[in-house]
């Protein structure tokens, strides 16, 4: 490795590490507070984050029976995010019908997590030749499958129930 490279190679993770801890730390500011729940929005990030799985798994695809493991955690995902949705708190202003949540880093943890440990793997990955590459990038691709899976459904359970608790509020009130 020559001089020139080392800069490089340490910007390469220091850059989106920055971006990634600014990001965390305007989201952990909120930790503990109720924030507005808007119904309309909770498509964005599982969409965002299934373009990115796509593309991470069309330019590097799983081989073989990681297929099967990437649907197996994509399920094991699915079951753990919908649980983790239920136990979200989500309050009705009877008043307004607004709707709120309170904050949780855990979700966003868990994804930034993933993102290193692929970011880690696929450089790791370049860098080695020998027989561990494979385990690597599969372990990587099963943890994204998982993160998924973990995202949507826990949008998709929180959407439920929200749309329910605001049904039943605007019933009330007539």
């Amino acid at each position: 490795m020559n001089a020139t490279a080392a800069p490089s190679a340490w910007m390469q993770y220091a850059i989106p590490g920055a971006i990634i801890l600014l990001v965390l730390f305007f989201r952990l500011r909120a930790v503990g507070k109720a924030r507005r729940l808007r119904l309309e929005r909770l498509w964005i990030l599982p969409a965002l984050y299934a373009v990115l799985v796509g593309f991470v798994f069309w330019s590097a695809p799983p081989h073989g029976a990681t297929w099967l493991w990437c649907l197996l955690a994509l399920g094991v995902g699915a079951a753990l995010g919908w649980t983790r949705g239920k136990l979200m708190k989500i309050a009705v202003d009877p008043e307004t019908h607004e709707l709120s949540q309170t904050v949780s880093p855990a979700a966003l943890l868990f994804i930034v997590v993933l993102i290193f440990i692929r970011s880690a793997s696929r450089a790791m990955a370049e860098q080695m030749a020998g027989p561990g590459h494979a385990g690597l990038m599969a372990a990587t691709d099963i943890l994204l499958a998982f993160a998924l899976g973990f995202l949507a459904f826990q949008r998709i359970e929180v959407f439920i129930r929200a749309r329910r608790m605001l049904v039943e509020a605007r019933a009330g009130r007539r």
